[in-house]
This record gives C-alpha cells, sequence and structure tokens, in this order.
C-alpha cells in the first residue's frame, strides 16, 4: 500500500496544538502559504474529510526559500519536494471519506494572494496557515493580504513564530517572521484576538473586517 513521502518531521513540534484545535474549528475552506511537501495538508484532509467535504488552496513557489540556500546551492532538490506534495495529495485526497479538492497555486505568495481576492474570495476561507518566507516583509504582505481572505470568526495560524535564521554576523530581524507577525498583530488590534497557544505558531482569530 503505497505511503506519504516526507523527508522531515518539521510537523511534529505543532502537532499536539493541532490536535485540539483543528477538530474544535473544523474550517472547510482552507488556505495554505507554503506547503512543501503537504505534510500540514495530508493532516488536514485525514483529520477532517471526516465530518466534511474539503476545500483546500495551497501557495508555493516550490523553488525554496533564502534560507535553503547558500551561495547559490539550493539545500533540497525542490523538483522532487513538488513530486512529493503531488504524490502525498494523491494519496490523501484517494483515502478522504468526503470529497476534498486541493488547488495548487505554483508562485509568490503576494501574486497568489492577490489573484485569489480578485477572484472572489474576499472573507472566504475558514482556515489560513501561513508558513511560506520567513523573510518580515514577506510575512507581513501574506499577513494582509490573508486577514482580507479570511472571513470573520476564521482563524490564521502563522508558523514559526520565534524562529531566527543562524548567520554568522547574529540575528537578522528582517530575516525572521517575528517582527512582521508582532507588526500585524499591534495594527490589526481592534480585528483580530490572539488564541492562547505554545508561541511555536501564532494563532489570531478574525473578529471584524
Amino acid at each position: 500500500m503505497p505511503e506519504f513521502q516526507f523527508t522531515n518531521n518539521w510537523f511534529a513540534d505543532v502537532r499536539g496544538v493541532w490536535d485540539q484545535l483543528i477538530p474544535q474549528l473544523k474550517p472547510a475552506k482552507i488556505l495554505e502559504v507554503g506547503s512543501y511537501e503537504g505534510q500540514s495538508t495530508c493532516y488536514l484532509i485525514k483529520t477532517l474529510s471526516q465530518f466534511f467535504p474539503l476545500e483546500i488552496h495551497c501557495i508555493d513557489t516550490w523553488e525554496g526559500g533564502v534560507e535553503h540556500q547558500a551561495d547559490g546551492f539550493v539545500e533540497a532538490d525542490m523538483n522532487a519536494v513538488e513530486a512529493r506534495f503531488a504524490s502525498n495529495m494523491k494519496l490523501a485526497t484517494r483515502n478522504a471519506p468526503n470529497p476534498v479538492v486541493v488547488s495548487c497555486h505554483k508562485g509568490f505568495s503576494d501574486i497568489e494572494l492577490a489573484k485569489l481576492l480578485v477572484g472572489n474570495k474576499k472573507n472566504y476561507f475558514d482556515f489560513i496557515y501561513i508558513d511560506g518566507s520567513h523573510q518580515a516583509p514577506d510575512v507581513l504582505c501574506d499577513a494582509v493580504l490573508s486577514f482580507r481572505l479570511l472571513r470573520v470568526g476564521g482563524v490564521i495560524a502563522f508558523d514559526d513564530y520565534l524562529w531566527a535564521e543562524e548567520l554568522p554576523r547574529g540575528i537578522d530581524p528582517i530575516r525572521c517572521p517575528k517582527p512582521a507577525i508582532d507588526a500585524f498583530t499591534n495594527i490589526y488590534c481592534r480585528k483580530v484576538r490572539i488564541i492562547s497557544a505554545p508561541l511555536y505558531q501564532l494563532y489570531v482569530r478574525k473578529v471584524s473586517d
């Protein structure tokens, strides 16, 4: 019997929180910014498709981020990563008790999120998972555009809230998600509420447009 193809265990760090949060939220319309091999996508399909049909949109360049590159060398074979994502989606959707539609948007998140907005997806999604670029300007752009796509009552999950890239000269605050996430939650403080959870990730609920 075919098995999922994952080459890392990054998702294990947050699975315990998702085991409690996702069954409570029960999102049917989901957006992911950054999908890699689809480990979180497969989890959502397995956990939620037992209740109802799902619509999941996945945005990724499948080119790797700045932290995956050094002197022009890409740490992972991103063509292979993309192939594993496609294989994992086929397996997950085939085994789902209810129909699951996975739409892939290959490209940079600012462009693909904007396309969703002009494609009548404003206030559309129940749950948005932001795990794409870790560069602060990109994360802030992802957050602002995702807020427009999220329905009131929906939740955004920001991955790697406390992550920092190890650099020879120390931590560069612009190459970390936290400053961007903090800026977003401060500016949108009247429109979102932070959900209490371990700070490996930060979760916010949209309370108004």
